[in-house]
This record gives structure tokens, C-alpha cells and sequence, in this order.
């Protein structure tokens, strides 16, 4: 049902509650990442410790994208149909548990069922966020916000592996995963105390904020009615999957094969690679900035919203897939890892449209688009690994092969975006 208008008051300014809301999803998207890539950079220690191959490695680095992905759905489900507060209460407790939990495990089955199981809990953590952002933020501040957020994501996981060998220096890796899981608690006792799923409800939000977010309310929670069949019929829906499959099978590289490929092809010290691997989630987030806040802009040049998505996005992907294909052939490691980091850059240019795409096109259903479309990503990040570690197993360590598959994901990127309808609605608000 409706809800009526707010009338604000002749005069009063908005109050701005509904930036903390960004604050608290800039702090969780660090700590995912934190949680997510640390096992990354441990990978070398984890491996001597309990005998594993690189195949077994690549398979745990794999159980969590898997996971991530066969719950995206149903997360992003939830955060449409009771609200995000609760879901990601939820989501940020269970992830913190089995992220402790990584620290205690003794053998390759016990790794690979602790990292599948901590990424169902984290499945449907960006999701929910983006649905927050649906209902707290006016439309004209939701793809910066997104910008903004996926670019302290990616910085979270670029200072991670110095992080890991900080931490490490005073603890072994098992007490690390323990002290990074402890963190999750005090950020979920934080957002559960302040957040309520409708602004309507807090009272902090004045009724000029309400008049900005006329409308937003009404996407709250009680969506649970999903128009599956218009889902599953739109082009545009299969092509945001399709995109965002490309572009999360290099990127997974970023956090999981990197420190090794640094050290074993690269010839780096743990140390120095630590600092080269900072290059691409550093520079990705540049790329989230610069995309976030020169939408608007870039949607004048180009004659409208629609076509400026298309337009940066297509760029971005050509852009990421020619920058790592010279990253491949510099011999200099220094000057790899730059090309490398500007691969993922332009891979970043992509983001803000993509999400932006997710909740212009989900509307009330954004919850649910967007987990979707994650899903998509993190079937990409259960294949990248796996596949990488077979391959650098079966070839003796041709990590260039891998790297080759790589930008060609990146190039068959470009050409879905020219297709790509990412504004018009799957249902039209009554």
C-alpha cells in the first residue's frame, strides 16, 4: 500500500541521516573484503602448514566463491522481502564466525568446507546494501554512493595483504583469521542499534529528508513477490549476468593468485609482493571513484543516462582487457603490476553503471537483482580459481596462459554493454 506524501515544513533543511547509511556500507565493504582476501596472502603459509597442492588451494580459494554464489539469490531475496537490518545482522555474524573458525582447521576437507560455509554467510552482503541505498537515498546520489562504496572495497582488500603480513609478524596466521573474525561482531551491534529499514521509522530522518526520499520508502521490505517470469524473459537481465561473470573472472585473480604469482613468477620476497599487490584493488578503486562521480556528466555528453552506462562500461571493460595483455608482455615487474593495476582500473569503470543498473532496473525487487547478478560474478570467482590452479598444475606453471584467458573474458565484456538496457524498470512503479 501507498504510503501518503511528506509535507516538510517551510523552510527546514534536510537532515542528513541517510549518509550514515553509506558510512556503514563503506565499513562493511572493507571489512568483507579484509575477511575475504586475507586468506589470499596466507595461502603460501596455509599450503606449507597442511600440505596442500595448488590444485587444493585453488579449490578452497573456489568454495567460497561457490558458496557466495548458490546464496546470493536467496540473500538478496531476504533483504527484499524483511529488510536488509535483519538480513545483514545475520549475514555479518555468521561470516565472522567461520572466518575465526578458518584459523582452527587442520587438513584440505576441513579448509574447503569452513571457506564454503563462510561464503554462504557473506552471500547477500552487497545485495542488501544496495537495497539499503534503494530505500535511503534519492536516485541522483545512488551511483555515486555506489562509486563510493565499491571503492573502499577494493581498498580494503589493496591494504589486506600488508595487513596480513603485519599481523602475522606478531601471530601465526590462525590467530589472524580469529582476530579479523572478532571484528564483524562490533560492526553488526553498531548497525543493528541504528539502522531501521524504512526512514520513516528513525529518528533522525526530519521531514524535508523524507520529502527527498519521496517515494523510496515504499521500497522497503515486503517485496517477497518477485516477477520471476519478467526476470528471467529480460535481454537486459541476461546481460548484466553475462557482464558480470566477465568481469569477476579476472578480477578474482586480484585476490586470490596474485601474492603467489608474485613470488613464484615474479621472483618477489612475500614483503615486496605484498606491496606489488596492492596495485590492482588500489587502483580499482579509483576506478569506482571516477566512475561514481562522473556519471552525471558523462550522462549529458552522451545524450542520457542509458547511453553514458553504456559507453563507460564498454570502455572499461576494452580498456581493462588491452592493459592486461601489456601487463603480460613488461618483463619489469614494477611496470607489470602498474599495467596490471590499470587493467583494474578500467575493470572498475564498471561497477558503479552495473549496480546502478541493478537497482534503476529492480526497482523494489533491486534486492533481488542484484544477488542475482552476483550470483553471475561468484560462479566466475568459483571457475577462476580452480581453473587456475589446473592450469598452472598441468602446464608447470604457465601463469601467462592463465593471464591470456584472462583478458579475453575482459574483451568479450565489451561487447554486452552496446546491448544493455540498464534504466528502464522490470516493473513500472503504479
Amino acid at each position: 500500500m501507498a504510503l501518503s506524501p511528506v509535507s516538510a515544513p517551510p523552510g527546514e533543511k534536510p537532515t542528513r541521516a541517510r549518509y550514515w547509511v553509506i558510512v556503514f556500507a563503506v565499513t562493511l565493504a572493507i571489512l568483507a573484503y579484509i575477511d575475504r582476501v586475507c586468506i589470499s596472502q596466507a595461502a603460501p603459509l596455509i599450503s606449507h602448514d597442511l600440505g596442500l597442492t595448488k590444485t587444493q588451494m585453488g579449490s578452497i580459494f573456489s568454495a567460497f566463491a561457490l558458496a557466495y554464489a548458490l546464496f546470493e539469490i536467496p540473500g538478496g531475496w531476504l533483504g527484499d522481502w524483511m529488510g536488509p537490518r535483519r538480513v545483514l545482522l545475520r549475514i555479518v555474524a555468521w561470516w565472522s564466525v567461520f572466518t575465526a573458525l578458518t584459523g582452527y582447521m587442520w587438513n584440505f576437507a576441513s579448509l574447503w568446507v569452513t571457506r564454503f560455509l563462510f561464503g554462504a554467510g557473506e552471500a547477500g552482503c552487497f545485495p542488501n546494501l544496495t537495497k539499503a541505498f534503494t530505500t535511503w537515498l534519492p536516485q541522483h546520489e545512488r551511483v555515486r554512493a555506489q562509486g563510493i562504496m565499491w571503492m573502499f572495497a577494493r581498498w580494503g582488500g589493496a591494504f589486506t595483504p600488508p595487513l596480513v603480513v603485519l599481523t602475522m609478524q606478531h601471530m601465526s596466521w590462525r590467530w589472524a583469521f580469529v582476530l579479523y573474525g572478532a571484528i564483524g561482531f562490533v560492526w553488526a551491534a553498531f548497525f543493528y542499534s541504528w539502522f531501521r529499514d524504512n526512514p520513516r521509522h528513525h529518528k533522525s530522518v526530519n521531514a524535508a529528508e523524507l520529502a527527498l526520499l519521496e517515494g523510496a520508502d515504499e521500497m522497503a521490505s515486503g517485496h517477497g513477490d518477485v516477477p520471476w517470469g519478467k526476470l528471467i524473459r529480460s535481454r537486459s537481465v541476461w546481460l548484466l549476468w553475462a557482464q558480470y561473470f566477465l568481469i569477476s573472472y579476472p578480477w578474482y585473480f586480484y585476490i586470490t593468485w596474485l601474492p603467489t604469482y608474485l613470488q613464484e613468477y615474479r621472483g618477489l620476497s612475500a614483503s615486496v609482493a605484498a606491496k606489488y599487490a596492492i596495485m590492482p584493488l588500489f587502483f580499482g578503486g579509483f576506478g569506482n571513484l571516477l566512475a561514481g562521480l562522473t556519471a552525471p556528466a558523462v550522462a549529458r555528453w552522451a545524450g542520457s543516462v542509458r547511453n553514458g552506462r553504456r559507453i563507460s562500461s564498454s570502455a572499461g571493460f576494452l580498456g581493462a582487457s588491452v592493459c592486461l595483455l601489456i601487463s603480460i608482455h613488461l618483463g619489469d615487474p614494477f611496470w607489470g603490476m602498474v599495467a596490471m593495476g590499470m587493467a583494474s582500473f578500467c575493470n572498475d569503470l564498471v561497477m558503479p553503471s552495473a549496480w546502478g543498473a541493478c537497482m534503476d532496473v529492480g526497482g523494489k525487487y533491486a534486492g533481488t537483482l542484484a544477488g542475482s547478478m552476483n550470483m553471475m560474478g561468484n560462479m566466475a570467482g568459483f571457475v577462476a580459481p580452480w581453473l587456475g590452479g589446473y592450469i598452472l598444475q598441468s602446464t608447470g606453471g604457465d601463469w601467462n596462459l592463465f593471464l591470456y584467458t584472462m583478458a579475453g573474458a575482459y574483451f568479450l565484456g565489451t561487447i554486452c554493454w552496446p546491448f544493455l538496457d540498464p534504466v528502464t524498470p522490470l516493473e513500472k512503479s503504479k
